[in-house]
């Protein structure tokens, strides 16, 4: 048996390694296993590592899984790496929920810190290097000046400087794919929103947007980017609104007004794609590319998470319509190790991709605080494991690209 140990941090927070012979568990769904040096890679140079309060790690000592007396640490990986294990961990009666990341097992293994993850995309544009540069103050007063009594542009810059949001960010950068908030309000209560929790749950790590955006300041950002960044890409539905389709009539007359103005770069929207009414008007008016958020492609186990006003055939409808004009789509799949893979959600995946065809499948850890996922959604089922979910779908779908990054499409 390989040594792969397990890690736990003091009271203080420093992480140590467990004494020789506790072998590291780690967690999929509900279920606790041992790992194999196949589930390991060395941990990412930009990834973090956190400690988890009030959860006891688990090991393995002989044939008897024990608690080691600390806390149970994770990793959070950078985007591009998709998690397949989670910490294997046992929660204390009185434990808080925790905050909303992607929580990774790590280990130690050849006596290097080693993460149950794969690497599955590579976009050098997210890296993060190229993020949170000493000049972004600077660059967010020129576009104030550029675009004076904007208050998209206000709220953008304090997405940038206090949020550390990429896609903001970009718009000061002129670059690439920057966002464009637009919907206060959303159809779907999402247990993981990261913009809007209710007081008792765990906080959201970024603040919502509170105003409608008008068509003119829409557009006018619109334009300003398309015109001067190269491969651009302007976004509605960002982690710090609701529903964009459900300003569609703030949307569509924008897009007009971009249209009118230039025909460079894409036009892409982040959305639920529950309000097919909506959507269908935004692929009319132009739309390039679609990413729809998902979670599953069981009715039941959706409308778990999603908890909206609409149903699960509302978004393959809007799917189909919006390929049907030549849209672009990208599933941005949330994905939790021993649920997405499991064999009930696998057979339903390829039905679903079979009836709704789709460009793309971006794979995105899903942030969340796993006892607190568990305990919302149907029971898990028997899973087939991560790397398998992959391959086998590579397999069935060919021409279905699989990845985490959306990529720029316009001209292709």
């Amino acid at each position: 048996m390989a040594d792969i140990r397990a890690l736990y941090a003091d009271e203080d927070g420093n992480i140590l390694d467990a004494p020789k012979g506790f072998q590291a568990l780690a967690r999929t769904g509900t279920d606790i296993i041992e790992l194999s040096p196949d589930d390991l890679i060395p941990l990412p140079e930009s990834a973090d590592l956190m400690f988890l309060p009030d959860r006891l790690p688990l090991a393995k000592y002989g044939d008897e899984i024990m608690p080691i007396m600390g806390n149970a640490v994770a990793a959070i990986l950078p985007a591009g790496y998709t998690r397949l294990y989670m910490p294997a961990f046992k929660k204390e009666d009185d434990a808080q929920m925790l905050p909303l990341y992607g929580y990774t097992a790590v280990v130690v293994y050849k006596d290097e810190l080693y993460v149950a993850a794969m690497y599955t995309d590579e976009n050098d544009k997210w890296d993060p290097a190229h993020y949170n540069t000493r000049n972004l103050h600077k660059l967010v007063k020129r576009v104030q000046k550029d675009l004076p009594d904007n208050r998209l542009v206000e709220h953008l810059g304090n997405c940038s400087l206090t949020w550390h949001c990429c896609t903001a960010q970009n718009l000061f950068y002129r670059r690439w794919e920057a966002g464009i908030p637009s919907s206060p309000v959303c159809n779907a209560n999402c247990f993981g929103c990261i913009s809007l929790q209710p007081a008792e749950c765990c906080p959201s790590p970024q603040s919502r947007i509170k105003f409608r955006p008008t068509p003119k300041e829409i557009a006018q950002i619109g334009i300003y980017h398309l015109e001067t960044a190269p491969d651009a890409i302007i976004s509605f539905g960002q982690g710090c609104e609701g529903e964009p389709s459900l300003a569609v009539d703030n949307i569509v007359p924008a897009i007009e007004k971009i249209r009118k103005k230039t025909d460079k770069g894409q036009i892409n929207i982040n959305t639920n794609a529950g309000y097919t009414e909506g959507i269908k008007r935004i692929v009319d008016a132009g739309l390039d590319s679609m990413r729809v958020s998902i979670i599953s492609a069981i009715p039941e186990n959706y409308k778990a998470y999603y908890r909206g006003s609409y149903e699960l055939d509302n978004v393959k409808e809007s799917i189909r319509y919006a390929h049907e004009h030549g849209v672009h789509i990208s599933l941005n799949m949330l994905y939790f190790p021993g649920f997405n893979d499991s064999e009930s959600e696998f057979k339903a995946w390829k039905e679903f991709l079979h009836e709704n065809p789709v460009d793309m499948i971006q794979i995105r850890n899903l942030n969340i605080d796993p006892d607190a996922f568990a305990e919302i959604m149907p029971p898990f089922t028997k899973a087939i494991g991560t790397k398998e979910f992959i391959r086998q779908l590579h397999e069935e779908f060919p021409d279905i690209v699989i990845g985490n990054f959306s990529h720029y499409q316009k001209g292709e």
